[in-house]
């Protein structure tokens, strides 16, 4: 075969593969990044992927992220923790709660009415992270974002007006500690992840959900109950953790400027940047539901009381929880309130 033909032929090969060259020599790494929400909602849509698409620019296309979105690689949300420290996946997002009691202190951030602003929050959540939860119980991944989001929302059924409403409600909550924060308020928790909640409703296993506006209209939510509750004042009723961590072999085995491509982007500027987009796609969730002519309770200050009152020993709980693990729990409250005013919370 003669030298022109053969170079024909690689080239032809080279472009079957849907690569230009230089992009095919310049390629060094494939990152598989798995999480639980379906493509369109907010955090793949307009968090994750933006994030991966700078660092991919960042880097000139040695490094690229295959987005593996609802589960694809397999498993189930709350398994997504064990992937990442296994290398099942490269990069995960989950939230927190759902590997219930294996990370104590980042619970500190769940307690009712802890969350003031959510930007402020996560911020408050990544320096933890930082300077103590990255030693300690992240130890087996490394944590590339930590943030939280915005204010919590009961949606359910029948209106809830009064801490009395949600007496024998079904509700589904996301994690350990805002399911005992259901129990004390009468209502039955039911814990499942996020995806389980649409067919949860529409069979009537659950009568509502906490979840805030934000992911709303992922899962069609003002289509399946037509009572909205909010909590006026400074303090939101709950938030949950929301982590996305990468296995620490992946981690440690990359080149350096990809690495620092990837550093260059995580950390307090994931939080902040995830937290803000988070919050910012509350409203569009809220309007679907006001369009649908659903009905919003904003709650008084005087019955949002009545709701923290309520939720105290949630609290008190806790803290004796976390003095059996050796932990001062009080102290860690303290900790997390002073980082989210730092932070401007």
């Amino acid at each position: 075969m003669k030298r022109r033909t053969i170079m024909k032929t690689m080239a032809a090969a080279v472009l079957a593969s849907g690569l230009a060259p230089g992009l095919a020599a310049a390629q060094e790494v494939t990152l598989r990044l798995h999480q639980f929400l379906p493509p369109p909602a907010t955090v793949p849509k307009h968090i994750i992927k933006p994030w991966a698409a700078r660092i991919e620019e960042a880097t000139g296309g040695k490094v690229k992220f295959e987005h593996y979105d609802a589960m694809a690689l397999g498993g189930k949300p709350p398994e997504l923790m064990d992937q990442a420290i296994d290398g099942v996946a490269d990069v995960i997002m989950t939230v927190v709660g759902y590997t219930p009691g294996r990370f104590p202190k980042t619970e500190v951030f769940e307690l009712p009415f802890m969350m003031t602003n959510p930007v402020a929050t996560a911020k408050a959540f990544q320096e933890l992270v930082e300077t103590d939860l990255q030693d300690g119980e992240y130890k087996d991944v490394k944590v590339l974002g930590a943030w939280v989001h915005g204010p919590g929302v009961i949606h359910a059924d029948r209106p809830i007006e009064t801490v009395e409403d949600m007496e024998g409600l079904k509700v589904r909550g996301p994690t350990r500690v805002i399911n005992d924060m259901l129990k004390e308020l009468g209502a039955t928790p039911i814990g499942m992840p996020l995806p389980a909640i649409p067919e949860a409703l529409s069979k009537g296993v659950v009568g509502g959900t906490v979840i805030p506006w934000e992911v709303t209209p992922a899962i069609k939510l003002a289509e399946l109950v037509h009572n909205h509750t909010e909590f006026t004042g400074d303090e939101a009723l709950y938030t949950a953790t929301i982590v996305m961590v990468m296995n620490k072999d992946s981690y440690a085995k990359l080149p350096d400027d990809i690495r620092a491509a990837i550093d260059a982007e995580s950390g307090q500027k994931l939080a902040e940047f995830a937290a803000q987009v988070m919050w910012d796609h509350d409203k569009p969730g809220r309007d679907i539901a006001v369009k649908a002519g659903n009905t919003i309770i904003q709650l008084s200050p005087e019955q949002v009381e009545r709701f923290k009152a309520a939720s105290q020993p949630v609290i008190d709980r806790w803290v004796a929880e976390m003095d059996a693990k050796g932990i001062d729990g009080k102290a860690l409250i303290a900790q997390a309130k002073a980082l989210i005013k730092k932070h401007g919370g």
